[in-house]
């Protein structure tokens, strides 16, 4: 590869890198629209490593990927049962990512809001159990929370985020498909526009 092609190569990765970094610092104009979230997806995505050959990160329209992952209590949860025939909002966190614990009590409100019948929010925890339990003892929430060990091929990949950044959020219809994928955290009262589908 020539050093001028390798130089905007990096220069193009570094743009995208600082881009979506600035989600943790603030709104960004492609926040705003699903147009802006397809495009720095689509950004994370180019100067994202490749997944393992075997994973194959879900799209919208997609079946919700078979995630079979522990709940709190250590109990295996298979993630399409946790709310049979109601949508679902797996946002992807862990308790270390700044933003992340910023948006969670948008989401506990968002999540109290749905009742037994609306849209069921889960949280999929990319940390350690202890991690988990002491944030959750400091910021309880009452939906279900499962735990994944990060890696290249953990739940988030399948989900779509292959760029592995948080938070991360899937909206999943009352079938089992992928409506909508999200980078960054929800802003007050963003959740209740977006779920909708």
């Amino acid at each position: 590869m020539s050093p001028s092609r390798r130089l905007l190569l990096v220069a193009a990765g570094a743009g995208a890198i600082g881009l979506l970094a600035g989600l943790w610092h603030g709104r960004s104009p492609l926040q705003d629209s699903e147009a802006g979230q397809r495009a720095l997806q689509a950004m994370a995505d180019a100067t994202a490593p490749k997944p393992p050959a075997d994973v194959q990160p879900a799209r919208p329209g997609d079946p919700l990927p078979d995630i079979r992952l522990a709940g709190m209590d250590g109990k295996i949860v298979e993630l399409a049962t946790i709310a049979p025939g109601r949508p679902l909002l797996v946002n992807v966190w862990a308790s270390w990512c700044g933003p992340c614990v910023e948006e969670m009590p948008e989401l506990q409100r968002y999540a109290r809001a749905q009742g037994p019948t609306g849209v069921q929010v889960v949280g999929l925890a990319l940390d350690t159990p202890e991690g988990v339990a002491g944030f959750l003892a400091r910021v309880p929430v009452d939906y279900p929370i499962l735990l994944e060990t990060p890696g290249p091929a953990d739940a988030s990949v399948w989900l779509g985020n292959t760029r592995g950044l948080l938070p991360y959020t899937v909206l999943v219809d009352a079938s089992g498909r992928v409506v909508k994928q999200k980078l960054g955290p929800f802003e007050h009262g963003e959740i209740e526009g977006w779920a909708r589908h």
